[in-house]
């Protein structure tokens, strides 16, 4: 036994030890500690209990944390911690996606959590739109979904497979002698994807925004393979209210026989910014994060929220924004800035 002198400095000793571990449990703060986080904007709290999905800690948004921490833009670097320390999917590189895939698998499931995903290959994609690209052909694109698949394996994971193809297939934006090989090319992959026994695939279906009446959507679904897949998504990259596109998505599953749906819910916080449907959806100004991605939606036909489109990645080059796809720093602020924590 010490000595009884000795006894107040061990106390002493012991509580600072267990104030350095319920430091270290927090989030990590690189860099010397800073001011508080600007009133009204406080820092979510860690992604553990609140998610079933992969958080990427090396994401453009948590390389934007150290960045501002480094330089003393504390505020700004906490408040965008409500994107850094949530998950957003992993859209799989055009050339080969396998490796960024394979990474993200290994850390994901030493996690013991699931990997979020999008396929956006196609040939012919977005009709031409920004941002332009896609496979070169069929069979090249059959290798790449291919190559997608095989890189996931056994883990874990949720795609959301080729964001706006069906849609743009009935506003008539894909052209006829294209349509049998898109919805080819479609069932094929989710053929594919679902070879993988821990794979769920939800087929995109655009939103309320886009094709007004949802049933219109039925017929090309199924043709396209949805009563193969596990559901159908909607809002990717989009800005409606879940509110709405939950109205919205219970009218197709209706048509399309019960099927659930998943929503993108990372920019529709504050809503569509009023006016064409074009320019409101290029970086509109003022719009906020909105609801954080959870499977936990309260809804029986919603199976997930979801931040597909990357939050603070650019739509393109309107509003002087960098070229599609390009992290934007400041618009991933201004999201953030303006988020609410609840649904």
């Amino acid at each position: 036994m010490p000595p009884v002198a000795a006894r107040p400095a061990a106390v002493l000793g012991l509580l600072l030890l267990l104030a350095a571990a319920t430091a270290c449990s927090s989030a990590p703060q690189p860099g010397p500690p800073g001011p508080a986080a600007a009133p009204g904007a406080p820092a979510p709290a860690a992604t553990d209990g609140e998610s079933a999905f992969w958080v990427d800690p090396g994401s453009e948004a948590a390389r934007q944390v150290t960045a501002w921490e480094a330089t003393g833009r504390y505020d700004d670097a906490q408040v965008l911690r409500r994107i850094a320390e949530r998950p957003v999917a992993l859209w799989g590189r055009p050339g080969d996606p396998g490796p960024g895939i394979r990474r993200a698998r290994a850390a994901a499931k030493a996690a013991g959590r699931t990997l979020l995903l999008a396929a956006h290959n196609l040939p012919h994609r977005d009709c031409g739109k920004q941002p332009a690209g896609g496979a070169p052909d069929a069979r090249a694109y059959g290798r790449w979904i291919g190559a997608f698949a095989d890189a996931i394996g056994d883990a874990r994971a949720l795609v959301v497979l080729e964001p706006h193809a069906v849609a743009h297939i009935v506003d008539g934006c894909v052209r006829a002698e294209h349509r049998a090989e898109r919805y080819r090319l479609l069932s094929e992959a989710v053929d594919r994807l679902k070879k993988n026994r821990n794979t769920k695939v939800y087929l995109d279906a655009g939103g309320p925004a886009w094709i007004r009446d949802p049933s219109d959507l039925a017929g090309p679904l199924h043709e396209a393979g949805l009563d193969r897949a596990d559901g159908f998504a909607l809002n990717v990259s989009g800005f409606q209210p879940d509110a709405s596109v939950r109205a919205y998505g219970a009218e197709l599953s209706r048509a399309v026989g019960g099927r659930h749906f998943v929503v993108d819910t990372g920019r529709n916080g504050a809503g569509p910014l009023p006016g064409d449907r074009e320019q409101a959806s290029c970086n509109p100004p003022g719009r906020a994060l909105g609801t954080p991605p959870t499977d936990r939606t309260g809804d029986p036909l919603v199976d997930a929220y979801l931040w597909v489109k990357r939050p603070g990645e650019s739509d393109g080059t309107c509003r002087g924004g960098p070229a599609a796809g390009t992290w934007w720093p400041e618009q991933a602020l201004g999201l953030a800035r303006r988020a609410r924590d609840t649904p």
